[in-house]
C-alpha cells in the first residue's frame, strides 16, 4: 500500500485517467474530488458489501439468463433508489 501526504487542492493521477483531488480538510474529514471514467466503479468503502448483496440479489432473481441480462438489471436497480451506491458526485 502506497500512503501519500497531500495538502488542499493537490492531486493524485491513478493510471492515465483517474484522478484523486484532496478539496478540503476540516477537523478529522477529508472531502475529495475523483475523477473517473463511467466504467469504473467508485464506492465507499462501508458500501462495498451492500453493493455486492445487491448485486447477488439482482442475479438471483435474472436465474440462468446471460450477462447482459445482469447488467441490464443491475442498472434498472440503479434508478430504483440505489442511486448513492453508484454517484460519483458526493464527497466521500
Amino acid at each position: 500500500m502506497l500512503v501519500l501526504s497531500r495538502k488542499v487542492g493537490e492531486r493524485i493521477c491513478v493510471g492515465d485517467d483517474i484522478t484523486v483531488e484532496v478539496r478540503r480538510i476540516a477537523g478529522n474529514r477529508v472531502a475529495l474530488a475523483l475523477n473517473a471514467p463511467r466504467h469504473v466503479r467508485i464506492l465507499r468503502g462501508e458500501l462495498e458489501r451492500a453493493a455486492h448483496e445487491f448485486e447477488m440479489g439482482i442475479e438471483k432473481q435474472v436465474g440462468g439468463r446471460d450477462d447482459e441480462a445482469v447488467e441490464y438489471a443491475i442498472a434498472l436497480g440503479r434508478s430504483d433508489g440505489m442511486d448513492e451506491l453508484w454517484n460519483r458526485d458526493y464527497a466521500i
